[in-house]
């Protein structure tokens, strides 16, 4: 099931209604009801809470830690107001961005979009003060994306490490060159080289997943044309605002054309190219997406490009993306039937 990012009490799953929920303050990602529902639910959320808040407490103390650093020859003072976007390679911040990932994989123990908006916002923070990535979170934040509805975002960021961020004269070092500043890309074109090939893995996967939401919304849209003389126009109109999430809710050329045959056959065919270029990329990915109990406790250090390990690090990082889009893992199970 799809995240919302409609708050919900934990242990019923009530919206707030004519009472407003509160915020579990350990966590800050978990809503309830009342305190018998948060004493209700606390047996199945101690566990993840307690790491969030231990985690949070870890990386404040790191961040007090750094702000209050006077400054020396290897590590200038106020870092976070003057060296922003070097950080890593100031050895001393090393800890500080540890810790900071370290929160949000204890945020993405809970799968509400509170936690999981807050693991992206981390993230691009982690980015900001890291610009080269050298601990690798680019691969985490577009499965985030796909999962918090925000596929136009999913697709620039992917996009601007599959162009900008593979220019060889680009000037890392140099904070006024543009940054993760692709913005609006058509999501419809052609899928990047870089993407077919899946050199990076978790954005090829990512991509493909953004291209299935988009053939399931179009195909529901094709469906729901084929009743239009058999229902008022308004009930029409407003049964295809429902079908379709809301990135192509948005698009008015869509919305508008009755015939999607011609865009359905355009991403039927996108999506075939990414399924085979991250097949051919790492053989186990799409074996273990469609069964992938055994792998999901393996937290490998290291990997190489096609090994098991790789596969197991993306579907780490994008399983649950997957599994709460309805009808994705169909598309999957039907192009492994069809292209064995």
């Amino acid at each position: 099931m799809a995240l919302s990012p409609t708050h919900r009490c934990a242990h019923c799953n009530a919206t707030s209604g004519n009472s407003k929920l509160f915020l579990c303050q350990a966590c800050r990602v978990v809503y309830y009801c009342n305190r018998e529902h948060q004493a209700a639910h606390r047996g199945a959320h101690k566990e993840a809470c307690l790491d969030i808040k231990k985690s949070r407490q870890y990386l404040e103390r790191e961040e007090a830690r750094l702000r209050s650093h006077p400054g020396d020859f290897m590590t200038p003072a106020n870092l976070f107001e003057e060296h922003a976007g070097h950080f890593w390679g100031i050895h001393e911040t090393r800890p500080y961005m540890r810790a900071r990932y370290g929160l949000v994989e204890a945020l993405l123990q809970i799968k509400t979009y509170a936690a999981v908006e807050a693991a992206d916002s981390h993230i691009m923070d982690i980015l900001r003060l890291c610009r080269t990535d050298n601990m690798g979170v680019r691969d985490v934040l577009p499965a985030l994306d796909l999962r918090l509805g925000r596929d136009q975002q999913c697709y620039d960021f992917c996009k601007w490490w599959a162009t900008t961020g593979q220019e060889g004269d680009y000037d890392w070092g140099e904070l006024d060159n543009p940054y993760l500043d692709i913005k609006d890309a058509d999501v419809f074109e052609p899928p990047n080289e870089r993407f077919l090939s899946a050199f990076d893995l978790g954005h090829s996967v990512a991509i493909t997943l953004l291209k299935i939401k988009l053939l399931i919304d179009v195909r529901a849209l094709q469906n729901s044309s084929m009743i239009r003389t058999r229902v008022p126009q308004e009930i029409l109109d407003s049964l295809r605002w429902q079908v379709v999430g809301s990135f192509i809710a948005t698009n008015k050329s869509i919305m508008n054309n009755i015939d999607q045959t011609p865009l359905i056959q355009t991403l039927e065919r996108q999506v075939q190219d990414l399924y085979t270029g991250v097949k051919k990329s790492n053989k186990h990915f799409w074996p273990a997406l469609l069964n992938p109990e055994r792998h999901l406790t393996t937290r490998p250090n290291a990997f190489s490009h096609g090994s098991m390990e790789q596969m197991q690090l993306v579907l780490k990082n994008s399983l649950d993306a997957w599994t709460e889009t309805p009808g994705a893992m169909d598309v999957i199970k039907k192009l492994t039937k069809d292209k064995p």
